[in-house]
Parts: C-alpha cells; structure tokens; sequence
C-alpha cells in the first residue's frame, strides 16, 4: 500500500496530465491509471468503521492538504484542484516537503498528536475530510434500523426529484429495495429500481451483475446506493456497454447530498468582518 509521501509525486503528475486542475475523482482515476494499482490495493479500505473511503483515497487526500499547505496546490470551493505557479517552478521534493510541514505543525499546534493522521502531523484528518462525515458515517452503519435506512433512502430521493417512490423490498427479489420515476424538467422520466445496502468496505463487480440481473426487463435503469464504496471493477461493471445502466452513489455521494439538501445536517455561516483601517485614512 503507497503512503501518502508516495503518492505526492504521482498526484503532481496526474494533475499536469489533467491540464493542471483537476476534481477528486479525475484525480484518483488518473493517479492509479499511472501507477497502474491492482484491484486488492484499490480496495483496502481505511477505516470502514469511521468512513467509506478506501486506503488509497485517504492518502490521496494527505498528499494533496500537503502540496496545499506547501503551497504547490489550491482547491476552489467546488472542489477542484489546480496547481499554482510555485508548482510550475521545478521539481518537488516529496521528503522535503513532508519535513517541512511536519516541523511548522509541530510548532503551530500545541494540541496532542493524533494516532489517525500521519506521524507528526497534529491533525487527525486531512483538509477535505471533515468530522461531520465520519459521524454521518457512524450513525447510517451503525445506528440506523435496515428499515428505518430504507425509509431514508425513499425521503433523499423524493427531495431530489423522484416521484412515486415505493419500498418494495422483500426476500427473493434480485436485491432490490425499491422503485421510483426520475423526471428531467418535467419532459423526461424514466422508471429506476433501486438496492440501499448499509455496509461496511467497497461492493464488488459481483453484486453489481446479480442487481443487473433484477432489473432487466422491470426499469429503464438502477441505482445501487450504499454507506461504503465500490471497487473498480464495479464501476467498470455499472457501465458496461450494452448492458442497462446502474448509476452508484457511494458513502461520499451520500454525504454531500444529504448536506445539500439540509437533511438532517446544517450548515452554519459564520460572518467575519474586517476593518481596512487605510481605507478611512486616505479619505
């Protein structure tokens, strides 16, 4: 398994391939096409009690808080990540920067070293995994009822637009839990099945094919939602041409839609006000 140091590198590259900005997943796909990881790697999780987020996707996200804070990267609010003109100066020098922000956390933080982050990093997670996402992790997998996580499965997507959405599940029916219409400003919709699996490390191509397998003939596509992640050879599976599409959402995806839509997460602004003391001078 790469650490995080040894993906800095590699994450450098795959944003100049990407023409110097690039989103997370753009990223991801790029740096383990280069590196060319096997599907077991890919699939490590990191901590499935605390987050979907597989092992490499962790370390990728410390690779790219450092080369932000060594200031080699920036992100934008929509979560995209761009290299800066300092990346353009020459090569970087992954220990050097890795010393070099070790050394400013110790002297910034007097706060107690976190066993979860890298050694001598005092911050337990990296910049774009904040706390509220493991604990939204933690009460899905482990607090929720099966029941009560269908339930609210069928409220998000009627927030998002569904219409008619039932539960249907029941033993015997090819894994699938429920079903709804899409509607596409309200000229299109289409009929989608769907499975909400509560779990814990990534779902595999195989259960992707035996979804498949229920849906055919009952909706024009399915969607495949779960508390833990996918593994490469799933998403290759979900889109497979001449097969009917599954769309994925993944812990992540689930987590950013919830706070989108102000479900059961808020989101507080907090208002910072500066005074620009040369402005009422110069009058």
């Amino acid at each position: 398994m790469p650490t995080f140091e040894q993906l800095i590198s590699p994450t450098m590259e795959a944003l100049k391939k990407l023409g110097d900005s690039g989103s997370i997943v753009e990223i991801y796909e790029k740096v383990i096409e280069l590196e060319d990881f096997d599907e077991k790697t890919l699939a490590e999780p990191h901590n499935s009690e605390k987050s979907s987020r597989t092992k490499i996707e962790y370390n990728l996200a410390w690779a790219r808080t450092y080369l932000k804070n060594a200031g080699y990267l920036e992100n934008s609010s929509r979560g995209v990540w761009s290299l800066t003109e300092k990346a353009a100066e020459g090569k970087i020098d992954s220990q050097e920067i890795v010393k070099n922000m070790r050394s400013l956390s110790r002297r910034k933080a007097a706060a107690t070293k976190s066993p979860d982050g890298p050694a001598g990093y005092v911050d337990s997670s990296p910049e774009e995994i904040p706390t509220w996402r493991e604990e939204f992790h933690r009460i899905l997998t482990e607090e929720m009822r099966p029941d009560a996580f269908e339930r609210l499965i069928q409220r998000v997507l009627r927030e998002s637009g569904f219409v008619q959405v039932e539960i249907t599940g029941k033993t015997g029916d090819g894994g699938i839990d429920g079903k709804g219409i899409a509607r596409i400003n309200d000229w299109l919709s289409f009929h989608i099945v769907f499975q909400c699996k509560k779990y814990r490390g990534s779902v595999g191509a195989s259960e992707i094919r035996n979804f498949r397998g229920a849906i055919v003939g009952r909706a024009d596509r399915g969607m495949f939602i779960t508390t833990g992640s996918f593994t490469r050879a799933a998403i290759e599976e979900a889109n497979r041409d001449g097969a009917p599409p599954i769309d994925l959402v993944d812990g992540e995806k689930l987590a950013d839609k919830f706070k989108e839509l102000s479900l059961g997460i808020k989101t507080e602004m907090v208002e910072d006000v500066t005074l620009e003391e040369k402005w009422f001078l110069n009058l």
